[in-house]
C-alpha cells in the first residue's frame, strides 16, 4: 500500500509538472516544488516572466490556484512565484529557446553558436549544447552536432554540479533533441585546485600547475651540486 501511495504521488506530480509547462508556457515555465504540510500545499514555480503567471490584481493566479486544486485534488494550495535572474545561466530556460529556435527553422549552426556565446557571456564557467536529429531538410539523416566552451564535467560526483535539460523540437522531418548543460558562476570542482606561490627564503616555492602539482625547482639543485663536490 505504501509503495502505491508513492508511485500515485509521483505520478500526480508529473501530471502537474506537464500542466504548468503547457499553461505557462508563455511566461518561460522552468520548473516547480511541492510542499505538502499538515494544513497547506506550497508549490513553488520558477518563470522567466512572473508577471505573466500572477496577471492583473492577481486574477491569473487566483484563477491557477483553483484550477489546481480541482484538478489535482490538492487542498488549501499556495502558490509563491519565483523569477529566473539570469535566464541565460538556466539550462531549461536555453534549451527551450533552442528548441522553439529550430522548430521555426532557423539554422542549427547559427542558433547553438549564438547560445553558446550568451550563455558564455552570462559568466557561466562552461557549458554545452547538443542536438541530434534531422538536422538538414526533409531527406537528411539523422546527425549530432556539438558545440562546449569553458570547463566541464560530465561524469563522476563532480557531475552533479551541472546544471542539466533536455528538450525536444518537432518538426515535420522529425524530432530533435536538444540537451543543455551549463556550469554556473560559483561552481568550484573538488579537482581544481588552487596553490599560491610562497615565498622561502627569498626565493619562489610551490609554483603549480592546474592540478596543483608543483614545478620542480631546477635552481636549487643545480645550487646543492657545487656544495656536495667541496
Amino acid at each position: 500500500m505504501i509503495e502505491r501511495k508513492f508511485v500515485q504521488e509521483g505520478l500526480n506530480r508529473s501530471k502537474l509538472n506537464a500542466y504548468l509547462r503547457q499553461k505557462l508556457k508563455k511566461a518561460g515555465y522552468v520548473g516547480s516544488k511541492i510542499q505538502k504540510t499538515p494544513v497547506m500545499t506550497r508549490l513553488a514555480i520558477r518563470v522567466e516572466r512572473p508577471g505573466l503567471v500572477i496577471g492583473r490584481k492577481g486574477s491569473t493566479i487566483r484563477d491557477l490556484t483553483a484550477t489546481i486544486e480541482k484538478k489535482f485534488g490538492l487542498d488549501n494550495v499556495q502558490i509563491k512565484v519565483d523569477e529566473v535572474p539570469v535566464p541565460e545561466l538556466d539550462s531549461a530556460i536555453m534549451a527551450r529557446r533552442i528548441a522553439s529556435s529550430l522548430e521555426k527553422g532557423m539554422n542549427f549552426r547559427r542558433i547553438l553558436h549564438w547560445s553558446l556565446e550568451k550563455i558564455m557571456k552570462a559568466g557561466a564557467i562552461g557549458a554545452e549544447i547538443v542536438v541530434s536529429g534531422k538536422l538538414v531538410g526533409k531527406g537528411g539523416k539523422a546527425r549530432t552536432e556539438r558545440v562546449s566552451d569553458g570547463y566541464l564535467k560530465k561524469a563522476g560526483e563532480p557531475a552533479r554540479l551541472v546544471n542539466v535539460a533536455h528538450m525536444q523540437a518537432i518538426k515535420k522531418s522529425g524530432i530533435i533533441g536538444v540537451t543543455v548543460r551549463i556550469v554556473p558562476p560559483g561552481v568550484v570542482f573538488p579537482d581544481k585546485v588552487d596553490v599560491k606561490t610562497a615565498a622561502i627564503g627569498g626565493e619562489k616555492v610551490g609554483d603549480t600547475t592546474a592540478e596543483g602539482n608543483p614545478e620542480p625547482q631546477q635552481g636549487r639543485a643545480e645550487e646543492a651540486a657545487p656544495a656536495a663536490k667541496k
